[in-house]
């Protein structure tokens, strides 16, 4: 294997925006390391994408199993460093707040946000955070979402986690200018990646007051992701934004920014309550007399 090859850290490349990342990265000439949960994605992929894809076998949540990959990456990379590590894996579970179970929102921040965390200072080092590091230091990418400032009925914990990586990738900016290492937060609108096939599942809610609001705000998700991005064009994003020399702190990637992003922060947060409210049905109901 060319050791020249410059090299990235990808998680969650078994579907979705991962697995097209994977693939625009390794057209670009890249040797990409990228995660998975199980063996037998590991040998797809690996038959699938070729001799300069080395699958790294760990979740998020298991920090022996990351701690085993940095290591093995530090070996494959013999003293050179790594380029990148693009922070993509994730979960999102839909559901009223309320009645949601604190394990299933304790599961978005154990993968969303303390998963990343841990991958993240796993893989620091190889990116240039330390003090004998000698080369070019790399660059962190992580994949935020317009949820990270613009909450969502019945994405309760999954926001929860977004708001929270906005913070953890400022504070990481600017504590690793100490090192060189730069950290850039993509704001993600709605794409097309399998993340909400299993998240709509308002099954468990049918018996309580939520249930048609949301069910509307399902359809209206499901709606909106049939005309979202393609993966293909979020990865090909995310390979400029590696590459160009002075990245921007943040990167809004939407399919519609007026609409899911600016006029959502800039009108009043009780009209924009309100609007949401009426839209799906989340308004009180008159009582009648």
């Amino acid at each position: 294997m060319n050791i020249s090859l410059p090299a990235l850290v990808i998680t969650g490349v078994s579907s979705g925006l991962g697995l097209a990342t994977a693939r625009a990265f390794l057209r670009r000439g890249y040797r990409v390391f990228g995660s998975v949960r199980t063996p037998a994605d590991a040998a797809r992929l690996q038959a699938e994408l070729g001799e300069h894809f080395v699958p790294l076998l760990f979740d998020v949540t298991d920090a022996p199993a990351i701690a085993r990959a940095a290591t093995e990456v530090e070996r494959q990379l013999a003293g050179e460093p790594l380029r990148g590590l693009i922070n993509n894996a994730g979960i999102a579970l839909g559901g009223p707040l309320l009645y949601q179970p604190m394990d299933v929102v304790r599961q978005h921040f154990e993968v969303n946000v303390l998963g990343l965390v841990q991958v993240t200072q796993a893989f620091l080092p190889l990116l240039g955070a330390r003090a004998d590091f000698r080369g070019r230091p790399g660059r962190v990418i992580n994949i935020g979402s317009v949820s990270g400032q613009v909450a969502s009925p019945f994405m309760g914990a999954y926001v929860g986690t977004k708001f929270a990586l906005e913070g953890l990738t400022a504070t990481w900016r600017r504590e690793l200018q100490l090192f060189g290492v730069s950290v850039v937060l993509i704001g993600l609108g709605v794409t097309q990646t399998p993340i909400w096939d299993k998240g709509m599942d308002l099954e468990p809610y049918r018996d309580t007051p939520y249930h048609g609001a949301a069910q509307r705000f399902a359809g209206f998700v499901n709606r909106t992701r049939a005309k979202g991005l393609t993966p293909e064009y979020v990865a090909g994003r995310l390979v400029g934004i590696l590459e160009t020399p002075r990245p921007r702190l943040r990167y809004g990637i939407a399919p519609d920014i007026l609409r899911s992003w600016v006029i959502p922060r800039l009108i009043p947060a009780r009209l924009f309550d309100w609007l949401l409210g009426k839209g799906i049905g989340l308004l009180p109901q008159r009582k009648k007399i």
